[in-house]
């Protein structure tokens, strides 16, 4: 795995993660019963983008560290998710003999 392919794949996590992390706990302003003028009743009564994104920091890297070593040990490979046999020599499109783009 290259250092583009790591923090591509951290990347991904991260914010897969922070998505999941941030309705946790959640209290509206209409739930906390003080909605500030101009606001929506459904805006946050508190400001915790701060502790979630340290929370997701965490999670992100504890889910990485697995991720990464299962592709770096070779214990799931791309050929392990060809299921429709498209990669190698002979698959797909461009590896496929004339005669069988004829038929």
């Amino acid at each position: 795995m290259s250092i583009t392919s790591a923090v591509v794949l951290f990347a991904i996590l991260w914010f897969l993660t922070f998505f999941v992390v941030l309705p946790i706990r959640f209290q509206s302003q209409a739930e906390a019963g003080s909605v500030v003028p101009g606001t929506p009743a459904s805006a946050p009564s508190t400001e915790m983008v701060g502790r979630k994104a340290r929370l997701t920091t965490f999670i992100a890297i504890g889910l990485w560290c697995v991720i990464a070593g299962i592709i770096v040990s070779g214990w799931i490979t791309v050929q392990d998710l060809d299921w429709f046999h498209r990669m190698g020599p002979g698959g797909g499109w461009y590896g496929a003999q004339p005669e069988a783009l004829a038929n």
